[in-house]
């Protein structure tokens, strides 16, 4: 059993450098620039961002819906919106 957990575990080394990686991609993160985020907080700072990208994403649907509703379906607008979306 500790074999097999030795090979599925990862290296703290590792973890450090997915937290940097991960780190780079918050903007949060960027505007503070080089000093280091505990991982709880950075962990925390990463599930913040990705459901204020749900919420954005979401907004975006709904307004693409009500704008896609308003046109004409046959309209070049429209077809250019829809060739967007594939």
């Amino acid at each position: 059993m500790s074999s097999r957990r030795s090979r599925a575990s990862v290296s703290e080394e590792e973890i450090n450098e997915l937290l940097a990686r991960l780190q780079t991609l918050l903007p949060s993160a960027r505007r503070r620039g080089g000093s280091q985020a505990s991982t709880t907080k950075l962990l925390k700072e990463t599930c913040s961002y990705i459901k204020s990208l749900h919420r954005e994403v979401d907004d975006l649907s709904d307004r693409l819906s009500d704008l896609m509703a308003t046109m004409d379906q046959n309209s070049p607008g429209a077809e250019i919106i829809r060739s967007l979306l594939r």
